[in-house]
């Protein structure tokens, strides 16, 4: 059975955040007035269905311009695109930035996970709550990670609207609401024809309720948030590979890029060729830097190889794993890299369209990325003759919208196509049928942004970085009981005490997380543990993404386990039993014992090793498979219950 909007109708505001991005109707069976021609013939079908991936980007106009989606917009929408009601309405309840119930025009977030708790998140909520009531027009929402990690606590403040200020007044970028960035099409033949109203954004952190209610209350006039540099405590320091532009570049600027080495790795790829190139990164030893660690040079040459086509690339900008701002860092800090990566990427598998997914959550990474894709189509770096080689590709943004599941490739794809973000069954894998079924190759920005040392300097100097198994430089992001938090780049092979001691670790230190929320922790006493995939696999714990999450006896332990069960409770899509439920156990156990210790714990503690194994083996995707990880390392590792 369908859903049914019964008589509802969109305002003239709804239409016209829609038409802006699809441009204005073309017949009454797309929501335009009724003409003789349409009592002869429909129009729209199978055209209309084609672009069943801007779904998702028109839901962001209407977001961006009202604050919510009504009925009466979602059916119009829907009409547009010839997509049933009960599907968009799917789509529109998945992703947490997004509100089918009427909600001020400002929400602002507040961050009430890991790092952020430790800090002092429930306090700053309770706090802002108290003094901003029903009458002050601003909804106060807790949320998860807004990767912000190194300035918690923190909160970021969106007030929807056309009379918003374009954000992040410290540049000369005019971008910030709508889809992502201008790209002239989808990929499939169906160009955009408008850019979406500009909304307004404000980053607190570390936040403080004086500032937050000052963000909240007028984010058009907040102050600019810092600057990425200020995330890289070694910002300067010569050694640096991945990070050594951040700081000593200006972001924006394509001219400062290029005279700091920019563009070299491509114009170097170019002149080896698409399967000199993937040697290159495979004889490099590149593997993923997301945490699944799987050989790019394997991945690219499978999608390469693909006799069907088109190929797709796509880069996974969705970071959401509490504790993990690296990506951002990189984004904010040195987008041009990112630009010059993927197209790289693109030319050795083939593809000539990429996609960018990324977080909702990240307003400065948005509006640098967009400026950088505009700067390098209008200078020939992108678009149908790239460095007047003859090789077309470009780059479309597509913005997330609070979904962690959408980290996972597969979920990815179904976001970008318009459908909620559940993961797929596989095989087929997505080097066979991908993004709109096609082969698709995709990475992480971090992975992405190695290939640029690998084609400047050789694979045989890049591998010799590291240890022979795990080769290159890392980026950790250092947070929580720490003095200097930010993203470090070191080696593959240095200690968790090489870390924590360049980040300034606190006395009393009582754990270590490794790897956000879907990673494990460590002891004190286990400092001496070298940072590599095969070193922390051999410990029993995990590497992951790069997370170090310190915390000293002033935190409360149980209360940090409860907080990761909640999160991956609202985080799991529901689409497979063990995970659904599963969560749910999981959090419902730790609940209960939260108070308790030793033999009144010990059912409980039983209970959730049962639970634990039951997700860990048949969760269809990561979230699952981890959700149990950290809390099965704090009562093995920590004794915490005992």
């Amino acid at each position: 059975m369908d859903l049914r909007f019964g008589d509802s109708k969109p305002t003239d505001e709804e239409r016209a955040a829609v038409d802006a991005l699809l441009g204005p109707p073309e017949s009454s069976w797309e929501g335009a007035d009724r003409s003789d021609a349409d009592l002869r013939w429909a129009r729209g079908g199978r055209e209309a269905r084609d672009r069943r991936d801007q779904l998702l980007p028109a839901l962001h106009a209407l977001n961006d311009r009202v604050g919510w989606i009504s009925e009466g917009a979602l059916d119009y929408v829907c009409r547009r695109l010839t997509v049933p009601p009960a599907e968009a309405y799917g789509v529109a309840t998945f992703y947490a930035m997004f509100s089918v119930r009427p909600r001020p025009a400002t929400v602002l977030h507040v961050c009430t996970d890991l790092a952020c708790t430790a800090a002092g998140a429930s306090e700053l909520c309770a706090a802002v709550e108290a003094r901003l009531g029903p009458e002050s027009g601003v909804k106060v929402e807790r949320s998860p990670c807004l990767g912000l990690c190194e300035r918690a606590p923190a909160c970021l403040a969106i007030r929807a609207g056309e009379s918003a200020r374009p954000a992040l007044e410290d540049e000369a970028v005019q971008a910030e609401g709508g889809s992502g960035g201008p790209a002239p099409g989808d990929g499939k033949g169906k160009g955009r024809r408008g850019r979406n109203t500009l909304h307004a954004t404000a980053v607190c952190a570390p936040a403080t309720p004086d500032r937050a209610i000052a963000a909240a209350t007028a984010p058009e006039t907040a102050p600019a948030e810092p600057a990425p540099e200020t995330a890289v405590p070694q910002t300067g320091t010569p050694a640096l590979t991945l990070l050594h532009r951040i700081g000593t570049v200006d972001p924006t600027s394509l001219d400062d890029y290029r005279a700091h080495g920019g563009y070299t790795a491509l114009r170097r790829a170019f002149a080896l060729g698409p399967a000199a190139v993937i040697r290159e990164v495979t004889d490099a030893g590149l593997v993923g830097r997301g945490g699944a660690a799987f050989p790019t040079g394997r991945k690219w040459q499978a999608t390469a190889a693909q006799p069907d086509h088109p190929h797709y690339l796509v880069c996974n900008a969705d970071e959401s794993e509490p504790g993990t701002f690296k990506d951002r860092v990189l984004m904010e800090g040195d987008p041009y890299a990112l630009v010059e990566a993927m197209t790289i990427a693109a030319y050795a598998t083939g593809a000539h369209r990429g996609y960018l997914y990324l977080r909702g959550e990240y307003p400065r990474a948005l509006a640098r990325l967009t400026h950088a894709i505009e700067q390098a189509r209008t200078r020939g770096l992108l678009g149908d003759d790239v460095l007047g080689q003859g090789y077309a590709f470009d780059i479309e943004i597509r913005r997330g919208a609070g979904a962690y599941i959408c980290g996972e490739e597969t979920a990815l794809f179904n976001s970008i196509e318009g459908h909620r973000g559940e993961p797929r069954s596989k095989p087929p894998f997505p080097v066979e049928k991908g993004l709109f079924g096609k082969p698709t190759v995709e990475n992480n920005v971090e992975t992405l942004v190695n290939v640029l040392p690998i084609l400047t300097m050789g694979a045989e100097a890049y591998a010799a970085i590291g240890t022979p198994t795990s080769t290159g430089p890392k980026l950790f992001c250092v947070s929580g009981s720490v003095a200097r938090p930010g993203v470090y780049e070191l080696p593959f092979g240095a200690t968790l005490g090489d870390v924590l001691a360049l980040a300034g670790v606190r006395d009393n230190l009582r754990a270590v997380l490794l790897g956000g929320a879907a990673g494990g922790f460590v002891r004190p006493d286990e400092l001496d543990l070298p940072l590599t995939f095969e070193g922390t696999r051999e410990a029993g714990t995990t590497l992951g993404s790069g997370v170090v999450m310190a915390f000293d006896d002033t935190v409360p332990l149980p209360h940090l386990l409860l907080r990761i069960a909640e999160f991956f409770r609202d985080e799991s899509c529901g689409q497979c039993v063990p995970c659904r439920v599963g969560t749910v156990r999981q959090e419902e156990a730790l609940h209960r014992i939260a108070d308790r210790t030793g033999a009144a714990a010990a059912d409980d503690i039983a209970l959730l090793r049962e639970v634990g194994r039951a997700m860990r083996d048949a969760s269809i995707c990561g979230l699952g498979q981890t959700a149990w990880n950290a809390v099965e390392s704090a009562i093995d590792r920590l004794g915490a219950y005992e």
